[in-house]
């Protein structure tokens, strides 16, 4: 949680990333958000051209009255040439874009590791962003390349993984900085819940590390496929209903952000269908009501 903000009495804002709507559009995602109920959207800077103009961006906010809850920057592998190459020149963007949008925070991945240079600044440029802006910038955790998605990368790489007790196996990180953000420490974090899957990492001891450092929820869930499957929280094997509660009980001051795949989704209604669901059950499990009276921060 920021120091400089207060806990809110009112319930944990529940947003829609952009992504969630692939392969439709940013417009698209606004337009879902405003239909289905989101308290806003979390706008994936990526290869649609529209996520990358600002302006556009605060336009389709103003039309269709959904804020911009955060913004992640174009850190991605397929995002490598999203407003330019130098990966800290793109995350000052990011923080600049947020503060125009009026996002309080920015998610990023660690450096990849050939980011020789942006792997050696990137601790302090996090930290100068979020002094010189007042946007957290939350370090997501992330998870390693496995070897057994050679194997099969469904369901087999779920046995697989099971079948070892839940590790990842032989695996190798495209990381410079440790897949977990508390190796490295961080003021703000962003736990992502399908990258817990797929990493084999326990969800909960790593909230527990994050702490009152954690800004930021990607709710989704996973099976522990070696591919990152983002699935509808409630249909695979994370404690996504665990992590809500837990979050809703603290003096949590972020927000929770949907990003999961809606692909196999043949049509709009049923790409509504899935959304819907997803909004559901974070408004079941994140109800302050539920905890009137906040527990305290959550452990570190």
């Amino acid at each position: 949680m920021r120091p400089d903000l207060p806990r809110p009495s009112a319930e944990i804002p529940i947003g829609l990333s952009t992504a969630s709507v692939y392969p439709q559009n940013t417009e698209a995602a606004f337009a879902y958000a405003a239909e289905l109920g989101f308290d806003g959207v979390e706008l994936m800077v990526w290869g649609d051209a529209l996520s990358q103009d600002i302006r556009r961006v605060e336009y389709l906010s103003d039309h269709y009255q959904v804020p911009v809850l955060s913004i992640h920057a174009p850190c991605l592998l397929i995002t490598q040439r999203v407003w330019g190459r130098d990966p800290v020149v793109k995350l000052a963007r990011a923080v600049e874009a947020a503060e125009d949008l009026g996002a309080s925070t920015v998610v990023v991945h660690p450096p990849f590791r050939w980011q020789r240079g942006y792997v050696a600044a990137f601790d302090d440029l996090v930290d100068e962003l979020e002094a010189d802006s007042g946007v957290a910038v939350a370090v997501e955790n992330m998870f390693p390349m496995r070897a057994d998605r050679l194997f099969g990368a469904g369901e087999p790489s779920v046995r697989r993984l099971s079948k070892r007790g839940g590790g990842p196996g032989l695996a190798a990180s495209a990381f410079g900085k440790s897949i977990d953000p508390t190796d490295d420490g961080y003021a703000h974090y962003t736990l992502d819940l399908s990258h817990t899957a797929t990493a084999g990492v326990d969800a909960l001891a790593l909230l527990d590390r994050m702490g009152s450092r954690l800004n930021h929820l990607h709710l989704a869930d996973g099976n522990g496929a070696a591919t990152d499957e983002h699935l509808i929280p409630g249909d695979g094997a994370q404690p996504c209903a665990e992590v809500c509660r837990r979050i809703a009980a603290s003096d949590f001051a972020g927000a929770v952000v949907l990003e999961v795949t809606t692909g196999s989704a043949r049509t709009k209604p049923e790409r509504s269908a899935l959304l819907a669901r997803s909004l559901d059950f974070a408004r079941r499990h994140l109800k302050r009501e539920l905890h009137p009276e906040p527990t305290g921060q959550l452990s570190s």
